[in-house]
């Protein structure tokens, strides 16, 4: 292979913490990208990864119908960490034996330190400290030329280590924040061994995506897909610093937004970037093309197709458009297809899985390779005012992903009032700042409700907010029962038809953070 590449490869065998490996890597200043276990050589020695980390996983190496990692892998001769199903994979590549157990280990637990190993040098950490475990099967023999380091309150061999081969393995999770010395093992692992230089940073990025746009689109125009939302404005300010006038913004009004969201997004646009903007009415088209759609999935393609016909018919009348712009992200593209033959595809985003095979631009996706805090890292860099990088996450499609069932008029105009109640009632409370994400859902049911000494019969709204940094995992806002109590009230009082308000506790996982 050529010179290796400052980055690392993590390779997934479904675990659901894989997100988290790749964002705990970037975190520490070195890029990384998830690919699956089945990678070609051939894309291997394309990534050219100075280090690779293999993922956890629901699987058992003990089954015949296991996954496995090609013996490329091991012979490129590149340090390799496994976590997990990671490393009982290598126990069994190298022959070590892997048992099943009746006692289990999930949850926190404690790691003790036996032996010097590279994964713990140049650090603070104890002989012994917090780790997050999640496995049945354990490593009960090390492989031959590998040391046991370290071993667990029911895991006698909990990490083991070939310094020779550089191959590593974990039976806890570092990547997991309960893991109290996680962060500083895998900054050794990128760092110590695998010799990573701390590149990944908010200045390079920037330089990096600017370069990437002026030598793919060169002179030619670029219509950008813009939203209102952090990431298209985002995408919005770095085509401007890449391509200047060739820039050209078209916002579509679906009839699915936020309330006042048109008027918003022109106002800020305008003022804030000085970009020209093209606004679309759409709002029938959209309305007729979900008459009667009820599977989320479906409401996702058809307003990808919808989106795209529609920007071919209005570039048409700009001439000169070869490239189309979209804000695209990581998470989107992780939870849009699955990464292994074990990993779920979560949901289809408009701008990824409803994309149609053909349309009649070239598509460039600046900030695919970016998790949402680091896209607003960018925007902070790019001195975007806060009111525009601060929002919160909206949907591509709109409120058709927040309303559960068949689409109707009635149904958008009650959630934008009751959405708009609850955005302004946390922003009275100075909580919006502290909450990563703040929706309100509309559901397919109707409850009885006493108004005025009448019997209403009476539609069923969610509300819902939650606290994360990477979008890939969230805890619940606890937000207090005053505030909450005047949310319900003002809707219930001032939104016709909505008898009962219910608050969403679920985590992420096993929920998404939208409902559908």
């Amino acid at each position: 292979m050529n010179k290796a590449s400052d980055n690392i490869l993590i390779i997934d065998f479904g675990s659901q913490y894989t997100q988290l490996i790749a964002r705990r890597i970037r975190e520490i200043g070195v890029f990384s990208m998830i690919e699956p276990n089945n990678l070609s050589l051939a894309k291997l020695r394309e990534i050219n990864p100075k280090g690779i980390i293999l993922s956890g996983g629901p699987e058992s190496v003990n089954q015949a119908s296991k996954l496995k990692l090609p013996n490329y892998f091991y012979d490129a001769g590149i340090p390799i960490l496994g976590i997990c199903y990671g490393m009982q994979l290598i126990a069994d590549k190298f022959g070590g034996k892997i048992t099943s157990s009746k006692q289990k280990e999930f949850g926190l637990s404690y790691f003790s330190r036996i032996n010097k190993s590279k994964l713990f040098e140049g650090n603070k950490t104890p002989k012994k400290f917090k780790v997050w475990m999640s496995h049945s099967d354990r490593v009960t023999r090390s492989p031959k030329d590998f040391q046991t380091i370290g071993n667990s309150t029911n895991s006698s061999i909990s990490a083991f280590s070939n310094e020779k081969l550089k191959i590593y393995g974990l039976q806890f999770h570092p990547e997991v924040t309960h893991t109290t010395y996680g962060k500083d093992i895998l900054k050794n692992f990128c760092k110590k061994i695998c010799k990573c230089k701390s590149s990944w940073t908010t200045k390079n990025k920037i330089n990096e995506i600017i370069h990437y746009v002026q030598d793919t689109v060169k002179n030619e125009r670029v219509l950008l897909a813009l939203s209102g939302g952090v990431d298209s404005t985002v995408v919005a300010a770095l085509l401007k610093k890449a391509i200047g006038k060739n820039l050209y913004c078209m916002f579509i009004d679906t009839g699915l937004l936020r309330k006042n969201e048109v008027h918003d997004v022109e106002n800020n646009i305008k003022k804030n970037l000085k970009i020209n903007l093209i606004t679309i009415n759409a709002q029938k088209i959209f309305l007729s093309k979900l008459k009667g759609i009820i599977d989320p999935e479906r409401k996702r393609k058809i307003i990808g197709e919808t989106f795209i016909r529609i920007f071919e018919k209005e570039s048409k009348k700009m001439k000169g458009i070869k490239f189309l712009a979209q804000g695209t992200i990581y998470p989107d593209v992780i939870e849009s297809s699955a990464s292994s033959s074990k990993s779920d595809v979560i949901k289809s985003h408009h701008n990824v899985g409803g994309l149609p095979k053909k349309f009649n631009f070239f598509l460039i996706e600046p900030i695919r390779k970016l998790f949402k805090d680091e896209v607003r890292k960018i925007g902070m860099e790019l001195l975007i005012p806060h009111e525009l990088i601060g929002r919160h996450p909206f949907p591509g499609p709109g409120l058709a992903v927040r309303i559960i069932g068949n689409i109707t008029k009635e149904k958008i105009s009650i959630l934008q009032d009751v959405d708009n109640i609850f955005i302004e009632e946390i922003k009275k409370a100075n909580l919006y700042n502290r909450i990563s994400q703040a929706l309100s859902v509309f559901l397919p049911i109707k409850s009885v409700g006493v108004m005025g000494d009448q019997r209403k019969y009476n539609y069923v709204v969610a509300i819902r907010a939650v606290k994360t940094v990477d979008f890939m995992t969230a805890n619940i806002s606890e937000i207090p029962y005053s505030v909450l109590s005047k949310v319900s009230t003002r809707i219930v009082n001032e939104v016709p038809k909505v008898a009962r308000v219910v608050y969403d506790i679920t985590s992420k996982p096993p929920g998404t953070i939208e409902w559908e």
